[in-house]
């Protein structure tokens, strides 16, 4: 019985167009060509593997030729030209495998065929598969005969890499893309093989199989064949997962649950409960976002179609899917992405996941805290804009300032930051817990109110005698915290007062520059502590010719220093000259 086995692959391969799963957008274009009598000297088939371009060439070869085509343009099965085409023994067809046969020589062969007329039948068929294996100059001595065939010849081509022929191939060819077979296709086929073969076979693992071959038919006919042979003709869901390597649905819905809960160390004892059994750690991670994808798609009715999982799984993803917060689902699913990139670089890829998975677990209390710090901050309005009297920025100074008026004789006055308008309005504001979700007209008179009165009473007048006084105070500041460098850059900047709300610090060059961009955060919260307004803009600017204005170090010599001594004191200019001295 052994020498007689056939595997289905084989056994149930189509032999009509009627028979072809999951590509009538193909088999209906061919059979009304071969109707109407429209056929094409060369056909190009591409598309995955496992999806029927050379089942559909060899139809296509053996219905063109058919004797007796049925009147749904099928090939009759019993001619002598079918009979033989069955047999192999027809000279009308012609099959190169460009793979192994991809030299001049082979392709010079094939053309001098071509030449002779068919002894029986309509047309000599050339069947040329895995074209794209072609030498480029097998191209080339392809290409006239592809051009110019005798009306009697017909090229059909097949390929998985379309984008490694030849463009001048293409432009010569019929071209037909093959597309990957749907689950639902390939399950419905293999129910109706299990059911020839005497398999007993659950939906729920013909579905895994399905998903698994990812379109292709043949790969789903072989785990067909080599799971009935481990089961003993009996497929089930679980001996299913686990002959494929597997982890099934549960695992992930438990997975799930124990970082809803937060339970870190469950978690992780499922984890090492998974790799014992050989799965690695990439296979978990990538089953654990596909589980997190199907429970976001059952959060809306529109994209339920999408949800590829068997159906008898569809009303246990709905429920978990409404126990699960949509913030925990995207959340994750940025995590789980950012831990997959960055496997294959791990050296210790079972922390690596293990970390991955303790991040999870507290995503719901991070979610959960982002989102009532959102809704805080929605009900406690505080934005003041002031309306100020701004001073106009003063011109620099040539002359270097003196040395004790950097210092301040008293120590910095520390402005308040404004109440909010929460705090400090007569109305208070309604309470969100048990106010109703229309917003009345008094409601929002209540915050405008508010905010004015914040404004009026609280917001300090901004001048630009403040703002200096401000930036003097940060930069002794850095000076204090030994911040020497900062200190330095800042002191090379000037401050200017912008209406309405607006502190633009001038640099003389990019690099000074860079480093007030580097601290402008900094500098925003530093200027709104201490001049009380929470809408004060920081923006930096370089001034070119802001160096010519900048304090220059100038060097005394013995001479000049007594002179400006004897300014303020005109007795050392007498005590000179009553000695006789000389300063040296």
């Amino acid at each position: 019985m052994s020498e007689n086995y056939v595997v289905s692959a084989r056994k149930y391969r189509p032999q009509t167009f009627d028979t072809v799963v999951g590509q009538e957008h193909i088999t209906t274009t061919l059979k009304n060509a071969i109707r109407n009598q429209h056929l094409a000297h060369a056909y190009l088939f591409c598309g995955p593997r496992g999806v029927g371009k050379t089942t559909c060439a060899r139809i296509l070869a053996k219905t063109i030729n058919c004797e007796n085509p049925t009147d749904e343009t099928e090939a009759c099965g019993v001619c002598s030209t079918c009979q033989s085409f069955k047999n192999n023994t027809s000279f009308n067809v012609f099959e190169l495998d460009a793979a192994s046969n991809n030299s001049v020589d082979d392709i010079r062969n094939l053309t001098d065929q071509v030449r002779f007329s068919p002894q029986a039948g309509k047309y000599k068929i050339y069947i040329i598969d895995e074209v794209h294996m072609l030498s480029p100059s097998a191209f080339n001595a392809f290409l006239k005969t592809l051009e110019e065939p005798p009306p009697y010849a017909i090229f059909i081509l097949a390929t998985t890499e379309k984008h490694k022929i030849l463009p001048t191939i293409l432009s010569r060819c019929q071209i037909f893309d093959f597309k990957r077979i749907t689950t639902h296709d390939i399950v419905a086929h293999l129910q109706s093989i299990a059911g020839k073969e005497n398999i007993q076979a659950q939906e729920a693992a013909l579905h895994i199989i399905a998903q698994k071959s990812e379109g292709c038919m043949r790969d789903a006919l072989s785990m067909l064949d080599r799971i009935s042979g481990f089961t003993n003709g009996v497929l089930t869901y679980s001996s299913t997962m686990e002959h494929l390597n597997i982890l099934d649905a549960d695992y992930y819905f438990k997975l799930t649950d124990l970082m809803l809960s937060q339970d870190v160390s469950e978690t992780l004892l499922l984890l090492d409960s998974a790799l014992e059994k050989g799965f690695e750690g990439d296979v978990i991670l990538g089953g654990l976002a596909e589980h997190l994808r199907n429970l976001l798609l059952c959060k809306d009715q529109r994209m339920a179609k999408l949800l590829d999982v068997p159906n008898e799984h569809r009303p246990v993803y709905y429920e978990k899917a409404n126990q699960t917060p949509p913030s925990f689902i995207l959340s994750s699913l940025n995590i789980i992405n950012d831990s997959e990139l960055s496997y294959k670089n791990a050296a210790n890829k079972r922390l690596h996941i293990e970390m991955c998975l303790i991040r999870l677990c507290y995503v719901l209390q991070a979610t959960q805290v982002s989102t009532a710090d959102v809704k805080k901050n929605s009900y406690n309005v505080a934005i003041p804009t002031p309306t100020v009297q701004t001073a106009a920025a003063p011109a620099y100074s040539p002359t270097p300032a003196p040395k004790e008026q950097l210092v301040l004789q008293e120590p910095p006055v520390k402005i308040e930051a404004p109440q909010t308008a929460a705090t400090s309005s007569q109305t208070p504001l309604p309470n969100p817990a048990t106010s109703s979700r229309r917003i009345s007209k008094n409601f929002m008179d209540d915050i405008a109110q508010s905010v004015n009165t914040s404004t009026q009473t609280d917001t300090p007048k901004l001048t630009i005698d403040l703002v200096q006084q401000v930036f003097e105070q940060y930069k002794q500041q850095l000076h204090t915290d030994a911040k020497n460098f900062l200190f330095n850059q800042f002191s090379a900047m000037a401050a200017e007062l912008h209406p309405p709300d607006e502190i633009r610090f001038v640099a003389a060059s990019n690099f000074v520059e860079s480093t007030a961009k580097e601290q402008q955060q900094e500098l925003i919260n530093y200027f709104r502590q201490h001049m009380g307004n929470n809408t004060l803009r920081v923006r930096t600017e370089v001034r070119e010719d802001l160096t010519a204005n900048q304090p220059q170090q100038v060097v005394l010599n013995k001479n000049d220093i007594f002179d400006a001594m004897a300014q303020s004191n005109p007795h050392l200019t007498k005590l000179k000259e009553g000695l006789n001295l000389k300063i040296d």
